[in-house]
């Protein structure tokens, strides 16, 4: 049969092989534009995917800090509490146990955003306290206890027959520290409050940390324990010769009102030696004008300039802290520390700070009242030693 005849017969007038080629050939081309649809639909679900993570990406916060972050609940939230007084936000919160944890407190006022928060931390640590070479603790109760331990455990050599000795009764001292109520109270006006472009949060956080980090360095010095922390020169200080725990030591000068780089030796090796590898010496800038002239007998200054801004200057090798609440170097001053105050110095925190807002009291201005909790006392008497400007 010829292909005309075929193809009038209903065939296809191919061979059979042409035939199979044929159909392949019309297969793989359906199958392509198969493919290319798909990949187009993908490609179109892929850009509405863009889309969609571009409306929903959380800008970084402007310097101005109008905007405030819309992935952060809790921040935005605080916001809103700070600028109109509006604690729908925080209060919706309490839906969800662990924000709840952190934004609201059963005693009244909130919890501020961990970012202010962490700005007040890192203010009242750089800030020149005691704070930034003592030990600092956080706790959840209303009190620190620090046991020390005055038993010198028994060693000795022994043989294989020989009896052993059994070591003494442990002997502890307990040093409660308690955590007190610590506040500051800046004000804003209302019109302030409004403008968008006032970044409230940063301007809350300086306030608080500058009033914080005042009354703290202060009483870490000088506090008398009530209803604030207990400063180490609180404590009673007595000659070095005849130290007994719960006291401080210190060293004289030799003068009523002057210093020499003896007596700064002195003082350093009063100290025992497993404190001096980390102690620091403590004293205010009018002290350390008089000790920096000092002078060995060779001619060399005692005082040796940090070798950048951020390092401290080094008396005798050791670092040097400025603290503008030490006394001055007078008559009967205890005017120089030097210890390991890691060890001598313990600051107990709660590490929240709450914030009550109060528009009524000091209208038309509203009145921010930040609280915290902290305690700071001496936690071992053995690792500071005084400097008395004394004869004796």
């Amino acid at each position: 049969m010829s292909k005309t005849e075929a193809k009038a017969a209903g065939g296809t007038g191919l061979s059979p092989a042409e035939d199979v080629r044929q159909a392949v050939t019309g297969f793989v081309t359906d199958f392509k534009t198969f493919q290319d649809e798909i990949e187009s639909k993908l490609q179109q679900t892929e850009e509405r995917l863009i889309m969609l993570d571009r409306k929903t990406h959380t800008p970084q916060r402007t310097p101005l800090g109008g905007a405030v972050d819309a992935g952060a609940p809790h921040q935005k939230a605080f916001n809103d509490y700070l600028r109109s007084g509006d604690d729908d936000g925080l209060r919706g919160l309490e839906m969800d146990v662990k924000s709840m944890s952190t934004a609201l407190n059963s005693d009244g006022g909130f919890l501020v955003d961990p970012q202010t928060s962490e700005t007040v931390k890192s203010v009242l640590k750089s800030n020149a306290s005691i704070r930034s070479v003592a030990s600092v603790v956080n706790v959840e109760a209303t009190s620190y206890d620090v046991l020390v331990d005055h038993t010198d455990l028994g060693a000795g050599w022994a043989t294989e027959t020989a009896d052993t000795t059994e070591t003494g009764t442990p002997q502890f001292d307990r040093v409660v520290i308690p955590l007190h109520e610590l506040s500051a109270l800046p004000k804003a006006s209302q019109r302030l409050l409004d403008d968008v472009a006032f970044d409230i949060e940063s301007w809350l956080a300086e306030r608080i940390a500058d009033k914080f980090a005042r009354a703290e360095a202060a009483a870490f010095v000088n506090g008398d324990g009530v209803d604030k922390p207990r400063g180490f020169l609180n404590h009673t200080s007595v000659d070095n010769d005849i130290w007994t725990w719960g006291n401080i030591g210190y060293v004289p000068t030799g003068a009523d009102a002057s210093v020499t780089a003896d007596a700064i030796i002195d003082l350093v090796y009063a100290l025992g030696a497993r404190y001096r590898a980390n102690a620091t010496f403590v004293m205010n800038s009018k002290t350390a004008g008089l000790i920096r002239k000092l002078k060995d007998n060779d001619g060399r200054f005692l005082w040796a300039d940090g070798l950048s801004a951020s390092e401290p200057a080094r008396l005798l090798g050791y670092p040097v802290l400025i603290a503008e609440d030490m006394p001055d170097a007078a008559t009967g001053a205890d005017a120089i520390a030097f210890g390991d105050f890691s060890a001598g110095y313990t600051i107990a925190e709660r590490p929240d700070l709450r914030v009550l807002r109060d528009p009524f009291s000091a209208k038309p201005n509203v009145l921010f009242y930040a609280t915290k909790r902290v305690g700071g006392d001496v936690s071992d008497f053995a690792a500071i030693k005084l400097l008395k400007f004394a004869t004796s």
